[in-house]
């Protein structure tokens, strides 16, 4: 039987036919939708998880791997940063049952904050990459990699990309296989890395990686598609679909595992070809390793490593190196003009009246990685720095001790992100006497990736009733005794809370408490309208960002536009009406 899946969808259905029993992730695009997939589907045979984040999720990945169950930790690109720490040392402890650890990488940067390349991460760790270039892959290597960390002793990074992740293949389904092992096994010398074990066990890590090249010039992960001889290709990931469509004459040397390369494979190879080229998305991460190995090849010089490879960008590369005719580039086509959308808050997103409640504070506002991002954007721009998860609060405090800027600097960032990464930097905050003002945007939801649950939620990612934490005393028990809450449609209330605790010598927290508008349930409240004849066109209603908002036909005596609500669109929130110094936008029936 088949079914069409995307990437991820493959990837969890993998989980399950090659005897996954342990899941763990945070949620972060292009990756999210892995655990989402196992949690709703194959729950019964595998326990899955949202973690406090990617250090915790490999941790806990670990720690059932070495108890003997088949394990995955996901993440996106950036994830495997936090995670960082612990992978360094596991290539060093090795694993129980197989483990596998996810990396979706995001080229062209789609949803994220940098466009890096973790196949890096396999090289520095040493331990092994994998790379499908399709759905069907993407089921299948999950099989390999557990087949490989097992044989090997090694965590296998499985690296995905946007392209994989999202896009859709038919995928031969199969029944569930599992594979038996035992519970955990003490072993002082292989788990506890004190400096007289580590030691030991960097030499266990050099002799694998070689016992790895040698497995990768003879598995059939790696494989030659011979054609004509005059150029041959080496590539891997969704790299190989470009390049086989864009010169489908060429011989083809596909990589499955990415690192280490086969280089006894790739010598044969150039050998036969009249020039080698390589095509691989991002740094030219196969190239310098065949360059360093004396092989003439060339790559990056032709293919950009900015931005996502796609079949007329490869073609045009091709062309530039000449092993492909002018003719071969796409015939120039005309664009379609469409209307620029720049990505905006929701209508009714709680985010919005702590924004416009911020700007009449005239202060600085160090953000995060989140939704009110986007309160950077015009009209709102109300956030002036955002770095990774969790930066928000070092930064107001940095800036803060740094003491040469004027103007107060307050951090904000949300519930989830708060959990991720903030509480240590609050409790640094506290240590370090700052009197940094941290505003927690809590919307009771990990709502940028689509709605996911996090600890500060009742509900576990398979569905079950939980403890949640409570942020206030989370907060206090930090040592900030100053922890207030306010509610974001209130505006009034919130300018007068954040001007009492940016004004406070001490370390404060503001915590708000509206819900997402979309989860766990699309909030929908009556729609305000515009009483056009008392609308003074003065724009103060536009300031908010609110997409329900946008100027009327009819205009006041200077020529501006008055503004009109769609009622389609508005929530009811009321943000818009409280700005309004007219008194122009009223409810339903005023």
């Amino acid at each position: 039987m088949e079914m069409m899946l995307s990437g991820n969808e493959a990837l969890a259905r993998g989980m399950y036919e090659f005897g996954g029993e342990f899941a763990s992730a945070y949620p972060g695009t292009p990756s999210t939708e892995i655990l989402e997939t196992i949690g709703r589907f194959f729950k019964d045979d595998i326990y899955a998880e949202w973690a406090i984040n990617e250090k915790v999720a490999l941790e806990n990945a670990v720690g059932a791997s070495y108890g003997g169950a088949r394990s995955l930790a996901a993440m996106k690109h950036v994830g495997v940063n936090v995670a960082a720490d612990p992978l360094m040392t596991l290539s060093y402890t090795g694993v129980g049952a197989g483990l596998i650890i996810v990396s979706a990488d995001d080229p062209s940067l789609h949803s994220s904050q940098n466009e890096q390349d973790n196949r890096c991460y396999g090289k520095f760790a040493s331990i092994p990459v994998l790379e499908p270039s399709d759905s069907q892959e993407a089921k299948d290597f999950v099989k390999y990699a557990f087949e490989i960390s097992e044989e090997f002793d090694t965590p296998v990074l499985l690296r995905l990309t946007t392209r994989i992740s999202h896009s859709k293949g038919l995928v031969t389904i199969g029944e569930r296989e599992t594979v038996e092992h035992g519970g955990f096994e003490r072993n002082i010398t292989k788990y506890v890395m004190v400096p007289g074990h580590a030691i030991k066990r960097h030499r266990i890590v050099i002799e694998r990686l070689e016992r790895l090249a040698a497995y990768a010039d003879a598995t059939e992960l790696n494989r030659i598609e011979w054609n004509g001889k005059k150029v041959g290709i080496i590539t891997g990931s969704v790299a190989y679909q470009y390049a086989r469509e864009a010169m489908p004459g060429a011989s083809i040397l596909k990589l499955g595992l990415g690192y280490p390369l086969p280089m006894k494979k790739i010598r044969e190879f150039a050998a036969e070809v009249g020039r080698l080229l390589v095509v691989e998305e991002l740094e030219g991460f196969y190239e310098e390793q065949i360059a360093a190995a004396g092989i003439p090849v060339e790559g990056k010089k032709f293919f950009s490593n900015y931005l996502e490879l796609n079949v007329d960008r490869v073609r045009e590369g091709l062309v530039e190196a000449g092993v492909l005719s002018a003719e071969h580039l796409p015939a120039s086509r005309e664009r379609a003009e469409v209307l620029p959308r720049p990505p905006v808050l929701c209508p009714g997103c709680p985010h919005r009246g702590m924004m416009v409640a911020l700007r009449k504070q005239k202060v600085f506002t160090t953000g995060d990685i989140g939704c009110y991002t986007l309160g950077a954007l015009p009209p709102l721009e109300q956030i002036d720095t955002t770095l990774c998860m969790g930066a928000s609060i070092g930064h107001a405090f940095g800036i803060e001790k740094a003491g040469k800027t004027e103007k107060k600097t307050v951090a904000l960032l949300g519930d989830s992100t708060f959990l991720h990464s903030g509480i240590t930097s609050l409790a640094s905050v506290v240590y370090n006497r700052g009197t940094t003002t941290t505003i927690i945007v809590d919307n009771r939801i990990t709502a940028m990736t689509g709605g996911q649950f996090n600890p500060a939620n009742e509900r576990t990612l398979m569905g079950e009733e939980t403890k949640a934490i409570d942020l206030e005393k989370l907060c206090r028990a930090l040592g900030v005794e100053h922890v207030r809450k306010v509610d974001p449609y209130d505006l009034a209330g919130t300018e007068a809370v954040l001007a009492e605790e940016i004004a406070r010598n001490e370390p404060s927290v503001i915590i708000t408490t509206r819900p997402c508008m979309l989860f766990p349930k699309k909030v929908k409240g009556v729609a305000f309208h515009v009483v056009a004849d008392s609308c003074i066109a003065c724009g103060a209603c536009f300031k908010v960002g609110c997409p329900a908002i946008s100027a009327s036909e009819e205009t006041n005596d200077k020529g501006r536009p008055k503004s009109k609500i769609d009622p389609a669109v508005c929530t009811g929130c009321s943000i818009c009406a409280q700005v309004c110094p007219a008194d122009a936008i009223v409810p339903p029936g005023e």
